[in-house]
């Protein structure tokens, strides 16, 4: 194949295919935050374009915002992004930026997102989609106002094996869904001298494990069983201080949970518990989600991602039993662009799968949902944790807003 490097205005030239040159528009990326979720998100808009062939757009690599220049400009180095910024509002402002994916630290969801939804960018933000109800429902209205593409970003949804346990319940192979049962444990601020770091204060995270862990099974909850009525909750903080990252000679107040138990009632009828904790020892990233229906039960755990166990009634007596699906064949959601049956993929891939399908919405003018989460879903989870949190400030059943 003859190959040219030539490249036009938004477009790429990606050589000549049966005597006619194939072009893949370009989208500029402008990534708000260069750490854990900048990683993961930078790693997607890399390898999408290179597995999902050919891609609805190649992901343009434009800017990086971080508040530390010497660390954002060696994040733009490592990433390959073409410049970088200690202002997030000039990124926004950047012409050739036209996707903006934020990665911030919770309190700084909303500012950005709608900013950036106000200079017509669609955007994609972290999970969960804002400290309060009150921010998250002004992150959906203004992106709907500027009719940009938006999705929160809950990466779950982009298992292959959760992708095939939706498939299955949306068919009726289990019956009518009677419970739902979720569980996402860590174990990583067990130690009392952990440092209280953002994620353990009300002010920047808005809810602890709730909002950290609890968020990703809430969505699923939504996603695979429907909307939330009602939750009876309780939560608990374990370690009351921490030493301050700043001097750790010094501690500072533990103001958001530690742990979440909540008992949940689903609008078609089905009941359910779902629980969250960063205080469960050996559990490094344990999610296990069981769904129970009149005709059979499947079963997911993280940590076995490519695995999903069915069981169902219909079959005969003498070989009823729980199987172990491997969600590797090209029959299964996304499977087809990776690698041979049996290969197994991992956390990262979801990722990639979920910055494809936004990015073909975008280009194509695709509905982001129900496979996806846009910020209305965002907003429903942050309606279901505040609930949440009221029911267990007072002790009793709290209903969910319509």
């Amino acid at each position: 194949m003859e190959m040219s490097e030539e490249k036009e205005v938004g477009f790429v030239r990606m050589g000549k295919v049966a005597g006619e040159v194939k072009e893949i528009k370009e989208i500029g990326v402008g990534l708000l935050g260069y750490a854990f979720m900048g990683k993961a998100h930078a790693n997607a808009y890399i390898k999408m374009p290179i597995f999902f062939y050919p891609p609805p757009a190649k992901p343009r690599l434009v800017a990086i915002f971080g508040r530390t220049e010497k660390a954002v400009a060696e994040a733009a180095r490592r990433y390959g992004f073409e410049k970088y910024y200690t202002d997030w509002r000039a990124l926004i402002k950047d012409g050739m930026v036209e996707l903006v994916d934020n990665g911030l630290p919770n309190n700084m969801h909303a500012p950005p997102s709608i900013e950036a939804a106000e200079n017509g960018k669609h955007i994609i933000c972290e999970k969960p989609l804002a400290t309060t109800v009150e921010e998250a429902e002004e992150m959906y209205r203004a992106a709907e106002r500027a009719r940009v593409k938006h999705m929160t970003a809950f990466n779950y949804r982009f298992v292959p094996a959760i992708g095939l346990a939706k498939k299955l319940i949306d068919e009726g192979y289990i019956g009518k869904i009677l419970q739902f049962r979720a569980v996402y444990l860590q174990e990583w601020i067990m130690d009392p001298n952990f440092p209280l770091v953002w994620r353990l204060r009300k002010d920047i995270a808005g809810a602890g494990a709730l909002g950290d862990l609890g968020s990703h099974i809430i969505d699923l909850a939504r996603f695979l069983i429907g909307e939330v009525s009602s939750v009876c909750s309780v939560t608990e903080t374990f370690i009351k201080e921490r030493p301050l990252p700043e001097d750790p000679a010094k501690k500072g107040h533990v103001d958001v949970d530690d742990a979440f138990i909540s008992l949940v009632r689903f609008k078609n009828g089905a009941i359910g518990s779902l629980e969250a904790s960063r205080f469960c020892a050996g559990r490094k990233n344990y999610q296990r989600i069981e769904i129970h229906g009149t005709e059979g039960t499947v079963c997911f755990n993280l940590e076995r991602l490519n695995e999903l166990e069915v069981y169902s009634r219909r079959d005969p007596a003498d070989r009823m039993g729980f199987k172990n699906i491997l969600v590797t064949e090209t029959v299964h959601p996304y499977i087809e662009h990776w690698w041979p049956h049996g290969h197994i993929i991992g956390w990262e891939h979801t990722f990639i799968h979920e910055i494809h399908h936004f990015i073909d919405c975008i280009v194509n003018d695709k509905p982001i949902g129900p496979i996806g989460a846009t910020f209305y879903d965002g907003l429903k989870c942050q309606e279901i944790m505040d609930a949440m949190l009221k029911s267990a400030k007072e002790g009793k059943w709290v209903n969910v807003p319509e």
